[in-house]
């Protein structure tokens, strides 16, 4: 797949590090949703920021597999988005993270990021949705 496709991202994860991701490719009445489980070790001091690492690196993977090459991804999580913008430094636990979803979205022909500033979407709601039932469960 040649052009540039808009892809939203969410996601979850339980306290154990079992996760899923949600991703909506395109717009509209074209658009599909694929779901993608991951698994990512937690640590309590990062609040949660090594779950979008783990998401988008799984994402990133699924979609290279389905054939994407050019991808925009779009996030709940500014701060993961503006990590990868600008070349952050990250804190010492992220640093592996990060380098694995860097070379997961460098595999891409282009890829763009944006954090959404619009709080949680509905994939990142149902996300958490799954999560939240399979602790219960």
């Amino acid at each position: 797949m040649n052009g540039m496709v808009e892809a939203a991202v969410g996601f979850a994860a339980d306290p154990q590090g079992n996760g899923v991701a949600y991703v909506r490719v395109g717009d509209g009445g074209g658009s599909r949703v694929m779901r993608i489980p991951f698994t990512v070790r937690r640590f309590p001091a990062l609040l949660g920021r090594e779950v979008g690492y783990a998401a988008l690196t799984a994402v990133g993977a699924a979609m290279l597999h389905r054939g994407f090459e050019r991808v925009h991804l779009c996030v709940d999580d500014t701060r993961l988005a503006g990590d990868l913008q600008e070349h952050r430094d990250v804190p010492a636990a992220l640093t592996l993270a990060y380098v694995r979803l860097r070379c997961a979205l460098n595999q891409f022909r282009e890829y763009g990021i944006a954090g959404s500033p619009q709080g949680e979407s509905d994939l990142t709601a149902r996300a958490r949705s799954e999560v939240a039932m399979h602790v219960a469960a």
